[in-house]
């Protein structure tokens, strides 16, 4: 994923294995500071946090054309910013890509998968709240520590 730097205008790669870790700039050495948005995510860049992030991932899966879509998009840019650092919340738009909804069974919007270590633990269809997604994820994450690290 690319993250442009707000001090020099830098574009940096970062892996999602990073996600959690302090990065600078590669040119003026500036803090990235941590994630506290949702992501736009195509193919590419969702495989690789899901497979990669060392952090519970939300995927909102919507569309523009969505009512109830637009009603969840500030609960979902909340819980990207309390989570900031402890998970990473992307953004699928099913218009662009049809084909990532289908591969995880989406047939009604706003749809939402929570993934840890590259498995899905939930997957809900519907609005809800900033608190109800954030229950979702710290669930993910305290079951993840609870289990043995292999």
């Amino acid at each position: 994923m690319i993250r442009t730097c707000r001090q020099c205008g830098q574009k940096n790669r970062v892996r999602a294995a990073n996600f959690t870790r302090e990065m600078r700039c590669a040119k003026c050495k500036a803090s990235l500071g941590a994630i506290a948005e949702p992501i736009e995510a195509d193919p590419e860049i969702l495989d690789d946090v899901v497979s990669h992030a060392p952090v519970p991932v939300l995927v909102d899966f919507w569309a523009e054309w969505c009512g109830p879509c637009h009603m969840a998009a500030p609960e979902v840019q909340r819980v990207a910013q309390e989570m900031s650092g402890r998970a990473a919340v992307l953004k699928v738009n099913t218009e662009r890509h049809p084909e990532i909804a289908a591969r995880f069974g989406v047939r009604g919007i706003p749809n939402f998968v929570v993934f840890h270590r590259g498995v899905k633990v939930l997957q809900q269809a519907g609005v809800v709240s900033h608190v109800e997604m954030k229950r979702w994820l710290e669930d993910a994450e305290r079951s993840a520590g609870a289990a043995p690290r292999a």
